[in-house]
């Protein structure tokens, strides 16, 4: 007997055993099916899957069991990007080895990504912590090495003399160690850097070829590589010395009112020699912020060197100052400040009382219009500008640069705001960087041979700084050049090296070498790719720069990783917040802890007022995470991934609502009374239902395929209330079991069940994708529209085409209709085919 209720709780566990045991999702690159690879950015495996990996993981999921059904032979792998600093402050703070640690959350977040029935190929798992990944990526880093795309050099770092690390900029908050807290000082330290703006022109043009990724990123991706043209100059200072300085701008050099370097530029170090007090102001610059972002909205800090540097047209001195809002490794570490038309300058100016001239307006007639409160960068018309007076910014630039040529005091030249990859980390859990430092023969790349250099097990996290530097036997060695006693590199790979490449490896694992070339033609480039808008930048710039080197080097045959790119929206979840007793800080409550009342809300625990729900990204800081391992026991795998892909486009953000899931698992139950109650005996046609199914087919089909999953749910939903008001008949059956195959990709279980309850062959993760009859997608009556002097009074279907006479004798037979005229003598019928009837009396 058919149970009356879906359980999941039966269901789930069974059919993913089914899978398994039928390989269902193992790719094999050796099929003649056309390859369709999809690939959702692999998670770092920091203890448990939270409900925003649930929408990443279910949308690409939907759309690879789609590929399948479609007749594709799919990929779609899984893995760890298992490297970095969580692990290794989880060895600090509790005890534990970086790698168990990463090990145990492998573990776990493995099993709530089967609970959830994803169509993943398992066979090809690996972390980016197991030896052999990582001993390929420092086979490929020699490689890169040997073709000059690698290269050492001394930089400037931020230490932290507490934990005795190298900070990234974003570790470094209000000048201080995220972690530590201690005071970071600048330091310059060897590093080791890769070549990326050898492809700036490359990365920037093939931008142009993505027309899959989204306008939004590749706009991201433009200004990041920063491509602009202006003119390099040298101003002649007062001392005698010169300073070069670099400008997008060289029309508004009439607005120049000061010249800013910044604090580690040879001139400030030059003057701090000098003088005490630029020295201290040099160390204040120092302990702020370090990135461009941070600059933009710190206050900005001057100190006037009293040097001057002569105007290249005027022969003014701008006075010269050393400025903490400029950076020494963007352009020449020093700028032509331009207040009226550039933010930091403007208030730079404003703050020491500099000269704020306007020198482009709208038109002529505002050349003396003040600024009000801030800079103007737009465009327009040059104004008090001398010889560039009264022309347009594009023509003044030009001007200028052809004078500057002409005298021989500057050029125009191109200038990238890209900068070389560094990628040394001073830290333990890491890709070991495979060279060997020896004092006769220099630094060298580890033979191939004695590859991979793994990381020695036992470690000691008990002291601050790198194990590796202080392990007792780890780093030394022996110069594979001439044997004689040497040490290894003790610094280890950026993490993002290791998700500039994974995907390539999850197309091809032969153990001999990172990857076989004529396996990766078959599944590369990745015809789908899915993850979060904040990689938009430095991860897939570091994977389209990896893709064109090894493609450089002769090892690949394609030059951008990922042919269509999406971003999904977040899990968004509505909080209650309260201010904490010191008045600091907010203390934010789940929606279940509060009660609502028409006034406000207040908390369960003790009555206090809270502020009424903001909808927010979750955090375990806000106490609005969702675990889905909670949700899953209650209301099964399907009615998650259900709610995951109903309501929202999925570039929106998605905010999470019981009502909502509640919503979804109703809806598992409709569909599995329809299953249930499946007569195959039943006779009859019903052509309104067959045409509705074959166009929801259709339609269904290409929402999926544009990643459009509300559209596909919403058309699914509306098929199922024809389908349970329509009568018994052989269509409804139809319909009926095309609801089972179209839900198949988001509601596998649901639908395995339906499909063995419907009487279908094997496994319907193995079946195809429900035929379409194109006859059935053209409707060939339709609803027309009856009207009385402007006002609706009836609607009625008619043939496709019919005739206006026919309509207008259809309109006036109708009961509705002729008590709507009472009588009355009739002007006129206004009749437009296949939409309108309108009688005038």
């Amino acid at each position: 007997m058919t149970e009356t209720r879906f359980d999941p709780s039966a269901a789930d566990g069974r059919w993913q055993r089914a899978w398994d045991e039928a390989a269902c999702f193992a790719a094999d690159s050796r099929s003649a099916r056309p390859k369709s690879y999809v690939l959702e950015m692999f998670p770092y495996p920091s203890g448990r899957i939270h409900i925003g990996h649930v929408r990443n993981y279910t949308m690409g999921d939907v759309l690879a069991r789609y590929k399948k059904m479609r007749g594709f032979e799919v990929l779609h792998p899984m893995g760890w990007d298992a490297f970095g600093m969580p692990a290794e402050n989880a060895a600090m703070e509790k005890g534990v080895h970086p790698g168990g640690w990463t090990r145990d959350n492998i573990a776990s977040m493995k099993a709530q990504l089967k609970r959830l029935g994803f169509a993943l190929d398992w066979t090809r798992e690996f972390a980016t912590c197991d030896p052999e990944y990582y001993g390929h990526e420092q086979a490929l880093f020699i490689d890169l090495f040997e073709a000059g795309l690698v290269y050492r050099k001394q930089a400037q770092v931020n230490w932290d003399p507490v934990d005795m690390t190298v900070l990234a900029n974003e570790q470094v908050i209000d000048g201080r160690g995220w972690r530590s807290g201690a005071q970071v000082e600048k330091r310059q330290l060897d590093q080791w850097f890769v070549k990326l703006t050898d492809f700036a022109d490359d990365l920037l043009e093939g931008l142009e070829t993505l027309d899959k990724w989204p306008e939004k990123v590749r706009l991201m991706q433009e200004n990041w590589i920063g491509k602009s043209q202006g003119l390099e100059f040298s101003f002649t200072l007062s001392n005698g010395d010169t300073l070069p300085v670099y400008t997008t701008r060289p029309d508004t050099i009439f607005g120049s009112t000061f010249v800013a370097v910044a604090p580690d530029h040879p001139v400030a170090q030059g003057v701090a020699a000098q003088n005490c007090d630029a020295a201290k102001f040099i160390e204040q610059c120092k302990r702020g912020g370090t990135t461009a972002a941070e600059l933009e909205t710190a206050e900005k800090l001057g100190f006037d060197t009293g040097i001057g540097a002569r105007h290249p047209f005027t022969g003014e001195q701008l006075p010269v100052f050393i400025a903490n809002f400029v950076l020494m490794d963007y352009g020449t570490g020093a700028i032509m400040a331009v207040p009226g038309h550039d933010q930091r300058d403007f208030e730079f100016a404003s703050k020491y009382g500099l000269l704020i001239p306007r020198v482009v307006a709208a038109n002529a007639e505002e050349a003396d219009k003040p600024f009000d409160g801030e800079a103007e960068p737009g465009d327009g018309v040059i104004v008090n500008s001398d010889f560039l007076t009264g022309m347009a910014v594009d023509e003044a630039k030009a001007e200028v640069i052809a004078r500057a040529e002409a005298d021989g005091w500057g050029k125009g030249t191109t200038v990238w705001r890209l900068r070389d990859w560094g990628v040394s980390r001073q830290r333990y859990w890491g890709t070991p960087i495979p060279f060997i430092h020896c004092e006769t023969c220099g630094v060298l790349p580890v033979p191939k041979d004695q590859l991979p250099v793994e990381l020695p097990e036992d470690v000691d996290f008990s002291v601050p700084g790198n194990p590796l530097l202080r392990h007792p036997t780890w780093k030394h060695t022996n110069c594979p050049s001439c044997g004689a006693e040497a040490v290894r590199e003790t610094d280890t790979l950026d993490t993002f090296v290791n998700s500039s490449w994974y995907f390539l490896r999850f197309a091809s694992q032969p153990q001999d070498k990172p990857f076989d070339r004529d396996e990766l033609a078959k599944w590369l480039p990745v015809e789908q790719y899915i993850g979060g808008i904040e990689h938009a930048i430095l991860h897939l710039l570091y994977a389209r720069f990896w893709t064109r080197a090894l493609t450089q080097m002769g090892q690949i045959d394609f030059a951008e990783p990922f042919a269509s790119l999406f971003t999904q929206g977040m899990v968004t979840h509505e909080t209650y917040s309260q201010r904490s007793a010191d008045g600091l800080q907010d203390v934010f409550y789940m929606p279940d802890e509060v009660n609502r009342a028409s006034d406000g809300a207040t908390l369960k625990s003790d009555g206090s007022p809270v502020t009424i729900g903001r909808v927010i990204k979750m955090s375990k800081s806000k106490k609005n995470v969702v675990d889905p391992d909670a949700i899953i026991a209650r209301y099964g795998a399907d009615a998650v991934r259900w709610f995951m892909l109903s309501d929202s486009p999925p570039e929106r953000d998605l905010p999470w609502s019981e009502a909502g899931i509640e919503g979804c698992w109703r809806f598992v139950q409709r569909l599995w009374r329809l299953f249930a109650h499946y007569d195959a005996s039943a006779k009859g046609e019903d052509k309104a239902l067959a045409r509705k199914t074959h166009q929801t087919i259709a339609a269904v089909a290409e929402d999926i395929e544009a990643l459009g999953f509300n559209k596909a749910v919403a058309r699914l939903y509306e098929l199922t209330n024809a389908v349970e008001k329509a009568q018994p008949s052989s269509t409804r059956n139809e319909a009926v079991r095309a609801i089972v195959q179209m839900v198949a990709p988001m509601m596998p279980h649901l639908a395995e069940e339906g499909w063995q309850q419907l009487g279908g062959e094997g496994l319907l993760a193995e079946a195809a994708w429900p035929e379409v009859d194109p006859a059935l997608l053209v409707d060939d009556e339709v609803t027309i529209a009856v009207q009385h002097m402007g006002k609706l009074r009836d609607t009625l279907t008619a043939p496709k085409g019919a005739a206006k006479e026919d309509l207008e004798a259809l309109a006036l037979a109708s009961e509705k209709v002729q008590r709507s005229i009472d009588g009355a003598d009739i002007r006129k019928v206004i009749v437009v085919p296949d939409r309108l009837v309108n009688i005038v009396t």
